[in-house]
């Protein structure tokens, strides 16, 4: 290890100190004790104490969905289960005295701390916000070769960048778990509201509600406020989103994050390009409108939306057409912002009846379902001569590429009064016969209606929010209760 001046070596090992606690007091801050879990730790934390296979845990998220919490939660389970606090190290990246310093020699810097540099086996090595370090899967795999009988657990906010690193340079050596904003299912239960929402025996639509205007209620306030778990329980942050959300997140990720990593120099044009987006979240773009309107190049525009989707901000949907074939030429796509509440927090509150609701209730409803990881659905939009037409969300098969499932979102019972009217979901059904499972959202009714090519489940958005994060939290645990949803 490159030996540092011994000033400096001090600085860092009391650093490491302050930094674990339980090293001195066997439990975690009792702050970090009362704040709530988020439920993805009951599968997060079996990753951490299996230790049959030897690999590093990577766990990947937006800024402020509660990693660095989940953490804490995690080694404050490790201790009550009886493993040794001085067998526990944390240790956040981004703290300046820990520059130039490799993984290895930090973790030597803390041993150090505790007095027992020689010895190198049982530790729980938490590595928070490791993508301030150059290299860092390359330092990480090392590790993982080097420290057998260590088990290292690495945290990062640049969910697709880690994930790309992660594949390249950690395979058979990482595993990665994505922590994603906080889901609708997720939000009703942190705040014991899950009462309002009753199973049904069926597998049409598993969910019901005792009460669908209080249900539409939470569900507003959940795109308004709901992604991130400090928002939920302060009505403080609530009364000022703004200041919370854009200054402590957004700003944080486009004026330091991606700079840093990435080397941007116009920080401004980044931050406006995201603005533009957030208040169109769901609109269809082409990279000559987005350039025509933001006033950036097509080239740069490209680079911009890749970092945003590598921060987890935003997600780019591709489009097919009404034979749900891919377009040969990339011309259109769409973009939703990966949690409501950032659109809250840049401009204002909405409504039930504001004129953007229908966007941001199918931005909520498209955030529940890219916690799943995989972008297997995309969204079909088509003219031809005279026939157009757009369908919201289609999934397709793997293996054939064929349509086997589609949703269409609305927030009016319009549709489901008069199902006859959902023209492009007919002329849809009629060019793509695989298509198996056919749900269009609504405001509060609950219903069937035959089409000739298929069965329409119409179904509230509220309750379909809320029945897509429970079933991809329990396909995540892998106690798949009810059939697919796609």
């Amino acid at each position: 290890m490159q030996r540092l001046g011994k000033h400096i070596e001090e600085q860092i090992i009391k650093r490491m100190s302050i930094d674990n606690p339980w090293w001195i007091t066997c439990s975690i801050a009792e702050d970090y004790k009362e704040m709530p879990s988020r439920m993805y730790l009951e599968e997060f934390y079996p990753l951490i104490t299996d230790l049959a296979v030897r690999r590093a845990v990577i766990l990947m998220g937006a800024r402020r969905v509660g990693k660095t919490v989940m953490i804490y939660h995690a080694i404050d389970r490790l201790i009550r289960e009886g493993v040794d606090p001085h067998k526990i190290i944390y240790v956040s990246i981004d703290t300046p005295i820990y520059n130039n310093n490799s993984l290895e020699e930090l973790f030597a810097y803390a041993r150090r701390a505790l007095k027992n540099e020689e010895n190198y086996e049982g530790y729980y090595v938490f590595f928070d916000e490791i993508q301030y370090l150059k290299d860092w899967e390359v330092h990480l795999k090392s590790l993982v070769d080097t420290y057998r009988k260590v088990k290292f657990i690495a945290s990062g906010s640049a969910a697709a960048a880690l994930k790309m690193k992660s594949n390249e340079s950690g395979a058979g050596r990482f595993t990665d778990f994505m922590l994603p904003p906080l889901t609708f299912f997720e939000y009703l239960n942190l705040q014991r509201l899950e009462t309002i929402i009753v199973s049904k025996p069926t597998e049409a639509v598993p969910y019901d509600t005792i009460n669908i205007d209080e249900l539409n209620r939470h569900f507003i306030d959940y795109i308004n406020y709901g992604g991130y778990p400090e928002v939920v329980f302060s009505e403080k942050i609530r009364s000022n989103p703004g200041l919370y959300i854009k200054n402590d997140i957004i700003d944080k990720v486009l004026l330091r994050d991606l700079p840093s990593l990435y080397g941007i120099t116009d920080i401004q044009e980044l931050n406006k390009l995201f603005v533009h987006i957030a208040f169109r979240s769901s609109n269809e773009f082409s990279y000559e409108k987005l350039a025509t309107e933001s006033g950036i190049k097509k080239d740069v525009l490209k680079r911009y939306l890749e970092y945003l989707e590598a921060a987890f901000l935003v997600k780019v949907v591709r489009r097919v057409d009404q034979n749900a074939k891919h377009m040969q030429r990339v011309t259109s796509f769409k973009i939703y912002l990966t949690n409501p509440s950032l659109r809250c927090a840049l401009f204002s509150p909405i409504d039930s009846n504001d004129d953007f609701i229908g966007g941001m209730v199918e931005t909520a409803i498209f955030a529940q379902w890219i916690q799943s990881g995989k972008s297997d659905f995309y969204y079909a939009n088509w003219a031809k001569g005279r026939d157009k037409g757009e369908v919201d969300i289609v999934w397709l098969e793997e293996a054939t590429q064929k349509a086997i499932s589609l949703a269409e979102i609305k927030w009016t019972d319009r549709f489901a009064e008069n199902p006859t009217e959902l023209k492009s979901v007919s002329h849809f059904l009629e060019a793509n016969n695989t298509v198996k499972k056919i749900v269009v959202t609504s405001k509060t009714i609950t219903s069937q209606y035959e089409l000739p090519k298929g069965k329409i489940q119409f179904v509230p958005s509220a309750i379909y929010a809320y029945w897509v994060s429970d079933f991809l939290f329990r396909k995540k645990k892998h106690e798949l209760l009810y059939t697919p949803l796609m």
